[in-house]
C-alpha cells in the first residue's frame, strides 16, 4: 500500500471516529440528564436528604445556577469563611468540576459567528469574578458538620460505596502506610527514606507488589520505604465530604509520613496523578528532597490564551470513543453520574468481582491491580481527577520552575513510548522546564506497562538514583543508550 493509500485510510478513519464519537457522546449526555434525576431521588430516599451535582450549566445569571460569585475585590464574607474554616483555598478547586460543556453546547459555540474569533466558551479566560458552585458550597457545610442547622454532614459511606473494612478504616486522621524499614541497630545519620505514591485509582500495591521486593538487600538496610494509599484509595479514610484538592491531598502524606515517621531526607518515586504531588512536596521540602523520580507525569503545557483547567480537560478526555482508553478517560471526566454508575457497578461490588476473577483464574493471578482500580469511591476518584489532574495545570509550571531554579535533586522522568493516556510528549515537556532532567522513554510499554512487567530492571535503576551523589546534566536516555539532548 503507497504512502497516499494510508494518509487517505488514516483520514477516513479519524473522521469515522469523529462521527462515531459525536453521536455516541450526545447519547451519554443524554443519559447523564436521566441518571441525575434518578440518583437525585435514590439519594434522598437513601439519605434523608437532597444532595447537590455539579450538572447544572452556566446561564448568564451566575445565581440562577445555584452560585455564589466571589469577587477579588469583596465577595461573600460567608463562603470566605466556610473556605478557611475548612483550611481550603478558592484556587484549589478546579472550574472543571462543573464548567463541563455538552457536546451540542460545544458544537453550537464553535458553529457560532460571534465566537468564531475567540473560540468556545471553555477556551476563554476566565473573568474577574470566581464562580463558587452550589455543591461546593453544601459540601463546604457538611464539612464544618452543618453547624448551620441546615445542611447535614455527608454520611461516610453513602449508599452507593463500598461498606467494607478495607474501604472504610478505623483510624481516618492518617493514610494507609505500607513500610519496611532496615535493621534496627542501623544508624539513623546513615539512614534515608524513599516515598513511594501512586497513580489515579490504584493503591500502594502498584509498587508493594512490583518494585518494592526487588529492591536488593544493600539497599534496603540504608533506607525507609514508604508506599502510601492516597486519601480516597485503598486502604486510606475516604471522606464524602471532602474536595479532593491537591492541599488535602500532600497535607495527609506529611501527616501520614513526613511527620509520623520523622522523615528528614528523602527521595520521590511517583507514577501518573502522583508525580504532580511528588512536585508539590518537593516544593514544600526542598532541602529535604534527595531526588525526584516521575514515571509517566500528566504534564500538558498550557498554549497562551487557553484556560488552563479545560486544556488539561479536553487534551486528557478528548471526548473519541477510540482508542478504548481516551475513551475511558472521557466518561470519567465528563460524566458526573455515569461515572458514578461505574463505580456503584464495580466499586461498590469490588470484593464480588475479585472473587470471581480469582475462581475464573483458579487463584493463579494476583489482584493487586484490581485491588487499587476497585476500591476507592466516586467522590474520592471524581473530585481527585478534576482537582488535581485538572486543576493543577497552572501550578505544575510553578513547581517545575521551583525544582529547576531552587533544588539541587536529580530529577529522572520515565515514560513508555506506548502511553496512549499520557503521551510521551508530557515527559519531554518536564524536560524542556527542567533541562537537568533525564528522561527515559521505553520501547513497547505502556502507562501501566512502564512499571509492571518491568519491575526488577526499575528497581535496579532506582537504586543507581538513590546513590547518585552528582548530577548528570543534559541527557535523554533512550532504550538504546544514552543520547546527549
Amino acid at each position: 500500500m503507497g504512502a497516499a493509500a494510508r494518509s487517505a485510510l488514516a483520514s477516513a478513519g479519524r473522521a469515522a471516529n469523529e462521527a462515531v464519537s459525536l453521536v455516541v457522546f450526545l447519547l451519554l449526555d443524554a443519559l447523564e440528564v436521566l441518571l441525575c434525576a434518578a440518583y437525585r431521588a435514590a439519594d434522598y430516599v437513601a439519605e434523608g436528604a437532597w444532595r447537590p451535582c455539579y450538572c447544572s450549566r452556566s446561564p448568564s445569571s451566575p445565581a440562577s445556577a445555584g452560585k455564589i460569585v466571589v469577587s477579588e475585590r469583596g465577595g461573600s464574607s460567608k463562603v470566605v469563611s466556610m473556605l478557611s474554616a475548612t483550611r481550603l483555598h478558592l484556587e484549589d478547586i478546579s472550574d472543571t468540576l462543573h464548567a463541563r460543556p455538552s457536546v451540542l453546547a460545544t458544537v453550537a459555540s464553535s458553529a457560532s459567528p460571534a465566537s468564531s474569533g475567540s473560540g468556545d466558551s471553555s477556551r476563554r479566560r476566565r473573568p474577574a469574578g470566581v464562580a463558587v458552585h452550589s455543591a461546593i458550597v453544601q459540601m463546604l457545610r457538611g464539612k464544618m458538620g452543618g453547624k448551620d442547622g441546615e445542611h447535614r454532614p455527608y454520611p461516610s459511606p453513602r449508599w452507593s460505596d463500598c461498606h467494607c473494612a478495607n474501604c472504610n478504616p478505623a483510624d481516618t486522621d492518617r493514610l494507609f502506610v505500607h513500610v519496611e524499614a532496615p535493621p534496627q541497630g542501623t544508624a539513623a545519620e546513615e539512614q534515608d527514606d524513599v516515598l513511594f505514591i501512586h497513580g489515579f485509582i490504584s493503591s500502594s500495591g502498584f509498587w508493594t507488589e512490583t518494585v518494592l521486593p526487588h529492591v536488593s538487600p544493600a539497599a534496603r538496610s540504608r533506607r525507609r520505604l514508604f508506599a502510601v494509599d492516597l486519601l480516597g484509595f485503598g486502604r486510606s479514610p475516604k471522606p464524602a465530604d471532602s474536595l479532593y484538592t491537591l492541599r488535602e491531598h500532600v497535607e495527609m502524606i506529611e501527616r501520614s509520613v513526613i511527620e509520623r515517621h520523622g522523615v528528614k531526607a528523602f527521595h520521590i518515586v511517583a507514577h501518573s496523578l502522583g508525580s504532580i504531588l511528588a512536585l508539590a512536596l518537593a516544593v514544600k521540602y526542598p532541602a529535604a528532597v534527595k531526588s525526584l523520580t516521575l514515571v509517566a507525569p500528566p504534564y500538558f503545557p498550557v498554549p497562551r490564551g487557553e484556560v488552563g483547567t479545560q486544556y488539561v480537560l479536553r487534551t486528557v478526555a478528548p471526548r473519541r470513543v477510540w482508542p478504548p482508553i481516551a475513551f475511558g478517560a472521557s466518561v470519567a471526566c465528563w460524566y458526573e453520574h455515569l461515572s458514578r454508575t461505574v463505580s456503584i457497578v464495580l466499586c461498590k461490588h469490588h470484593r464480588l468481582w475479585e472473587l470471581a476473577f480469582r475462581v475464573f483464574t483458579l487463584y493463579r493471578v494476583r489482584t493487586y491491580l484490581m485491588d487499587g482500580f476497585f476500591c476507592h469511591t466516586h467522590i474520592a476518584s471524581w473530585h481527585t481527577l478534576h482537582n488535581i489532574i485538572c486543576g493543577s495545570a497552572g501550578k505544575i509550571d510553578k513547581c517545575l520552575e521551583v525544582v529547576r531554579d531552587q533544588l539541587t535533586c536529580v530529577v529522572t522522568v520515565y515514560h513508555g513510548r506506548d502511553d496512549e493516556l499520557l503521551p510521551v510528549h508530557c515527559s519531554y515537556a518536564v524536560k524542556a522546564k527542567v533541562p537537568r532532567a533525564q528522561v527515559r522513554v521505553i520501547d513497547g510499554k505502556d502507562h501501566v506497562t512502564i512499571v509492571v512487567g518491568r519491575q526488577k530492571e526499575l528497581a535496579r535503576e532506582l537504586e543507581e538514583i538513590w546513590d547518585r551523589k552528582r548530577l548528570t546534566k543534559g541527557w535523554v536516555f533512550e532504550e538504546h543508550g544514552m543520547l546527549q539532548a
